[in-house]
């Protein structure tokens, strides 16, 4: 066997074992860090972030039954000055 066949067979080996590893969930492992705190952390803000749109949901809504409100009275206000 040349040194040519011996390099082929070694990439050939690489190779098909970087496909098994990434096949079968191999590689690189995070930390318990990066697993378990930053999930933590990003339920925790969308948590925050969810209630806030919620408030703010709410808000517009007020402002949107006052506008209407106005619009009405200023309305009726219009048409007692014109029968009036």
């Amino acid at each position: 066997m040349n040194q040519y066949e011996m390099v082929v067979i070694i990439v050939a080996i690489v190779m098909f074992a970087g496909v098994l590893r990434s096949a079968f969930g191999g590689g690189r492992r995070r930390s318990r860090h990066d697993r378990d705190e930053i999930p933590v952390a990003a339920a925790a803000e969308n948590d925050r972030l969810k209630g806030e749109v919620q408030a703010l949901r709410d808000r517009i809504a007020v402002l949107e039954r006052i506008t209407v409100e106005k619009e009405n009275s200023l309305e009726r206000e219009i048409e007692k000055l014109r029968d009036g």
